[in-house]
């Protein structure tokens, strides 16, 4: 009798596959309210994000947590509904042309949904009739409402991605603390008890399986189409 495969295994959901979020600092999101100015109280590492996060205490000391941008530190001010500077979060028809932005709503109220990881941004490129054309790192475009909030700045820790993991252990330690599978191993370097791709005597098989096909056959492309590369 065969092994279950990896997606099966995952679908059941062991220990090996779940996301430790015990450990994660909490949601990141925007206070419901507006014109006032907090003050970033505490500055943290959340395993559960690739940025840091600063926690946010406004007037009545209500406390939220914040993805931190470049050149914030405790002690500063947080604008809410007035364009200050970097930190400032402001509806996007208040925030001048060609300004960098990061934690973008996409609908008023919706919290932070876009350009949330290290180093990522959005630059507002024009307001027309309450709408708002901004335009991501990639060069992709994006209009959306212009009472959507987004902060003011770029998220730190930009150059993550820029020193190598040098030794394997490293690597799987970060994988770990995010929930993630690693390492991957490929179907033709198992058994054939582990993977129907497995066993490197047999030959060939076939990429395309049937939608109707038992899960441990559901393997490569399912109820595809077509395949190969598009002419």
């Amino acid at each position: 009798m065969g092994k279950r495969l990896i997606v099966q295994a995952r679908g059941k959901g062991g220990p090996r596959y779940k996301i430790p979020s015990h450990r994660f600092l909490g949601r990141v999101r925007y206070f419901s309210h507006s014109n006032f100015t907090g003050k970033v109280v505490n500055i943290a590492n959340d395993p559960g994000h690739y940025s840091p996060v600063m926690f946010v205490k406004d007037e009545n000391g209500g406390k939220v947590m914040h993805i931190a941008p470049e050149g914030i530190q405790v002690g500063d001010f947080v604008h809410y509904g007035q364009y200050s500077g970097v930190g400032s979060v402001v509806e996007l028809s208040m925030i001048p042309v060609g300004t960098r932005v990061f934690g973008i709503e996409t609908w008023p109220g919706s919290g932070p949904k876009l350009c949330r990881s290290s180093g990522s941004y959005s630059t507002v490129m024009s307001v027309t009739d309450n709408k708002v054309t901004i335009q991501f790192s990639t060069g992709r475009e994006k209009t959306v409402d212009g009472k959507c909030r987004a902060m003011v700045g770029i998220p730190a820790g930009g150059g993550r991605l820029e020193k190598p993991w040098v030794k394997a252990g490293k690597r799987s330690h970060a994988m770990m603390a995010r929930g993630k599978l690693y390492p991957r191993t490929v179907g033709v370097a198992m058994n054939p008890v582990d993977h129907p791709y497995g066993g490197r005597k047999k030959h060939a098989k076939f990429k395309t399986i049937s939608r109707h096909a038992p899960p441990g056959r559901k393997i490569g492309s399912i109820a595809a189409r077509r395949t190969g590369k598009r002419k």
